[in-house]
């Protein structure tokens, strides 16, 4: 009895769904992100406008002042979508576990001076409010925004803000005592050097257009305070004075800065590029947000760095007008 075993060629009859081949075409086959990201976004069908804007359908382009022919041009250079996140943070999660195991079992903390430990959490734990003011942002350019290849990003950035708040609990935690926390919310409440950064914060709530509340959060803002707190503040000024574990418990907040920036770059490149119009858009909301910024973390530099603040700030400013004429933004 003989065998014959034949391969066969199964082609497919389409290659991908139509709504996501209208962007890639029918004779490619999509990616995840692409699969997860094109031709989402509902646009038709709406039974009602909402009640508290009328003006505009539920989910409404109109909401911004930034004009896009396409608001699927706003990609992630990190191709990012649910299980491509979750699984990026899953690593980061182990690594920062490794690193607050590291510290603990070696009892690092013991041989930082009580004067630079004081510092730190003084510096330190009001931020986590802050991360929460980031948190809810997010969260709004995800409610309001158009185009999932905008929104579903912000998610993921809210929930990363959400994160970093809970590491930085971790730390006031390790470092101090409950009480700390407690001191630091009527810090951020009370303490005149922190009223600038928490006004900014709240007047951000209110900020109606989703592609401005980008530019004052994520490019100005967070432009700002990542590279002089985290990158200046602890990475250098605390390690220096024999604090080099409290850089270990917040490596998550540099990597992940490094990382969203490439995103929230080109996110506002493209958007800019579209048009003289939105140029001009952005870079106004750039000068102004960073503007206040700049006069809202003045006071926090001034208590973090000392006779050093200007120094620091400068370099703080520096870093984001370089970043910002690499994307052909003028601040």
């Amino acid at each position: 009895m003989n065998i014959d075993l034949h391969s066969r060629e199964i082609r497919p009859l389409r290659n991908t769904f139509d709504h996501v081949a209208k962007y890639i075409g029918h004779d490619k086959t999509a990616t995840r992100y692409e699969e997860a990201t094109y031709g989402a976004q509902p646009s038709a069908n709406f039974h009602y406008r909402p009640t508290w804007a009328p003006e505009y359908e539920i989910f409404d382009a109109k909401r911004s002042k930034i004009v896009l022919a396409d608001w699927y041009c706003l990609k992630d250079p990190r191709q990012f979508y649910y299980a491509t996140w979750t699984t990026t943070r899953a690593r980061q999660q182990e690594a920062m576990e490794a690193n607050f195991q590291f510290v603990e079992n070696r009892g690092m903390l013991a041989m930082i001076d009580s004067e630079v430990s004081d510092l730190a959490l003084q510096v330190l734990l009001p931020l986590r409010h802050m991360a929460w003011g980031a948190n809810m942002n997010n969260a709004s350019i995800c409610a309001y925004g158009y185009g999932t290849a905008f929104t579903a990003p912000a998610m993921f950035h809210a929930m990363d803000n959400l994160g970093i708040a809970q590491y930085i609990t971790r730390v006031g935690l390790i470092m101090g005592e409950a009480a700390d926390l407690d001191a630091a919310k009527e810090a951020w409440l009370n303490q005149s050097h922190w009223q600038g950064l928490r006004q900014l914060v709240e007047d951000s709530f209110v900020v109606a257009d989703p592609f401005e509340l980008f530019i004052a959060q994520n490019l100005c803002l967070d432009g700002l305070l990542y590279p002089l707190i985290y990158s200046q503040f602890i990475n250098k000024t605390l390690a220096q004075k024999g604090a080099s574990s409290l850089a270990l418990m917040t490596t998550f907040m540099t990597d992940w800065f490094d990382e969203t920036s490439r995103w929230i770059d080109s996110v506002v490149k493209r958007a800019a590029n579209e048009s003289a119009e939105n140029k001009q858009l952005i870079q106004q909301w750039s000068q102004d947000w960073s503007a206040r910024s700049l006069q809202a973390l003045k006071p926090l530099a001034e208590v973090a760095f000392g006779a050093d603040a200007a120094d620091a700030l400068a370099l703080a400013k520096t870093a984001l007008e370089l970043r910002a004429q690499k994307i052909g933004v003028s601040i």
